[in-house]
């Protein structure tokens, strides 16, 4: 079974690699990304979603078993929904994007779905508030998380805000987003979402009143800061802005580089992680998301734990 389990809806970014400055990353949506990323670090991986039977869907299953990770809830949805999101890049690297969204599509995970003897046998869950963005999915990602929770699993949630999930609605998002914080251990915003948790300044009272254990506060290239105990301790980044604003996929490397780190170092609760741990998986998640940069964010270019570890020998 599957030391991590990602829980998600799973979109599908098809961005047309003809374009100038556009790249194509295979397989999309945060669960699929980080599953992946994590098991190219050693760490057996499943994802808990809907997979479409369009040729999308069969598209992404067959990514996912090329990569080693596993769809861990067994039926397809029949009316599968495609998101495209076309990216685009003005003068200074910025992106743009444009959804489209196939109409009358369901993709979402249901609550019915949901094993409990799946989250039961895993050691970490993850989760992205995407999923959120649908009644059922909601209830299922919380279901999913209270298990994990209950259970005494790592639970791993991030902030991640969409437009299309959430037609603009940033104060619903939020709210969404709060209703999850008490079941969460291990939180990933980024600085433009930040505002969810009532800005930087907060996230001490945040982690204080739902006694999460480390924030992780992405910085859009710069690096990254981690909230420890309600403390924060600043480590410099090793990408570098020019490179991040053009690529897709960073953040998820990022992310899977982090939670594997500390599943190699042996964390299986929240009362595993120390300060030392908390920078060492830090810094293993920075370099897991500059050497996915270096590729432009594709899936084939998701390091693995012998490169991430050779760069880090090398650049002591």
């Amino acid at each position: 079974m599957a030391d991590l389990v990602c829980i998600g809806e799973m979109v599908i970014d098809f961005l047309p690699g003809e374009s100038t400055g556009v790249y194509i990353r295979n397989a999309g949506g945060a669960p699929a990304n980080v599953a992946i990323a994590a098991v190219r670090n050693g760490i057996t991986s499943g994802v808990y979603t809907k997979v479409g039977d369009d040729d999308f869907g069969v598209f992404l299953q067959d990514t996912l078993k090329k990569e080693g990770v596993e769809v861990l809830n067994p039926e397809r949805a029949k009316n599968a929904m495609t998101t495209l999101a076309f990216v685009t890049l003005d003068e200074h690297g910025d992106r743009s994007f444009t959804f489209g969204r196939k109409p009358g599509a369901d993709m979402f995970l249901n609550k019915s779905e949901v094993s409990a003897d799946v989250i039961a046998k895993a050691q970490m869950v993850h989760a992205g508030s995407f999923s959120l963005s649908a009644p059922d999915s909601a209830d299922a990602t919380r279901e999913a998380m209270r298990l994990a929770h209950e259970d005494g699993k790592l639970v791993s949630f991030d902030i991640n805000y969409r437009n299309v999930a959430w037609n603009d609605d940033k104060e619903k998002c939020a709210d969404e987003v709060k209703k999850l914080l008490p079941l969460v251990d291990l939180l990933k915003v980024s600085d433009e979402e930040v505002d969810m948790l009532g800005g930087e300044e907060n996230i001490p009272n945040v982690m204080k009143e739902n006694d999460i254990t480390v924030v992780v506060m992405t910085l859009g290239g710069d690096g990254s800061k981690c909230f420890f105990n309600g403390i924060n301790f600043v480590d410099r980044g090793y990408s570098e802005p020019q490179y991040v604003k053009d690529t897709t996929g960073a953040g998820d490397a990022f992310w899977g580089g982090f939670l594997s780190r500390l599943l190699i170092l042996g964390v299986r609760s929240k009362n595993d992680v120390t300060e030392e741990i908390a920078r060492d998986a830090l810094d293993y998640g920075n370099i897991s998301g500059f050497l996915c940069v270096q590729e432009k964010g594709a899936i084939s270019s998701l390091p693995t734990r012998e490169t991430i570890e050779a760069f880090r020998k090398n650049h002591k």
